[in-house]
C-alpha cells in the first residue's frame, strides 16, 4: 500500500483537487472536512502524514495540530491561506513540521510533504550532506565543497541542528531553545549575529544565501541550493 495521507481541509474544491493530485502519486488520501472528524479519522486510521488547514468550523488547526501530537510523532504540515507569519509560528509550536500557504502548487505540496516524511523515516547519521556542504557530526568538522570550514562551537551546534532537520522550517525560539537554552528563547536579536556568522563561512555569497534561507518573521532553514519552476497553484 502506498503512503497514507490524512487531509483536513473544510473547502471541498481545494479538498478534492488535492485528493486527486495526490491518489495520482499513489498515495492513500483520507478526507475531514472539519478538526472533530479529523481526530476521529486519525483515530481509526494510521496516517503517514496529516495535512491540515488552520481555519476550520468548530475545532481549529492548531488545536487538532496539538491534539494528534500528544498522541504521535507522525509528520503534520499546516496549510494557511494568510501570509502572516503569526500563523506559520503558532503551527510550529503547535507541533507541525512545515507549512504551505496557499494557493500553492502541487509539486510544492508534493514537495514539503516528502521532505515531512524523510525527516521522519531518517536515522541519525555520523556524517550529513546538504549539497556541497558535509557536516560529520562525530568528528565536529564542516566541510564546503571538500575544503574544511573553521567554526565556533556555537556556530556548529547550530549548522549540526538545521541539517539534522533539512528543508524543515526552524522558528528563532526552537533555534535558541536547542543551541543556547530556554534562557535565551526570546533573544532574536542574538541569533541573527549567528547567523550572519554562519552565512559568511557556508555560502558562497553570503548577501544571496542559497543554503541558509530567511522566512521573515518565522525563522530559517537549511536547503539544498536547486533551481525552482513555478508551479500551476492548487485552488485557492
Amino acid at each position: 500500500m502506498g503512503t497514507r495521507i490524512l487531509t483536513v481541509e473544510d473547502d471541498e474544491r481545494i479538498r478534492t483537487a488535492v485528493k486527486l493530485a495526490l491518489e495520482d502519486e499513489g498515495w492513500v488520501v483520507d478526507e475531514a472536512s472539519s478538526g472533530e472528524e479529523a481526530l476521529q479519522s486519525f483515530s481509526r486510521h494510521a496516517s503517514d502524514v496529516v495535512l491540515i488547514d488552520i481555519m476550520l468550523p468548530g475545532i481549529d488547526g492548531f488545536e487538532v495540530c496539538r491534539s494528534i501530537r500528544r498522541r504521535s510523532d507522525v509528520p503534520i504540515v499546516m496549510v494557511t491561506a494568510r501570509a502572516d507569519t503569526h500563523d506559520v509560528v503558532a503551527g510550529l509550536e503547535a507541533g507541525a513540521d512545515d507549512y504551505v500557504t496557499k494557493p500553492f502548487g502541487v509539486e510544492e505540496l508534493l514537495a514539503r510533504l516528502r521532505a515531512a516524511l524523510r525527516r521522519s523515516a531518517a536515522t541519525e547519521e555520523p556524517v550529513l550532506h546538504v549539497g556541497g556542504l558535509t557536516v560529520d557530526l562525530e568528528k565536529r568538522l564542516v566541510l564546503r565543497d571538500g575544503e574544511p570550514i573553521s567554526l565556533t562551537p556555537n556556530e556548529f551546534a547550530l549548522i549540526r541542528l538545521f541539517a539534522r532537520n533539512e528543508g524543515k522550517l526552524l522558528t528563532h525560539r526552537t533555534i535558541l531553545r536547542e543551541v543556547w537554552g530556554r534562557a535565551y528563547q526570546t533573544e532574536s536579536h542574538y541569533l541573527h549575529v549567528y547567523i550572519s556568522q554562519l552565512r559568511r563561512k557556508i555560502e558562497p555569497d553570503p548577501a544571496r544565501p542559497r543554503y541558509l534561507l530567511t522566512e521573515p518573521g518565522a525563522g530559517y532553514r537549511l536547503v539544498e541550493p536547486s533551481s525552482s519552476e513555478e508551479p500551476a497553484a492548487l485552488p485557492s
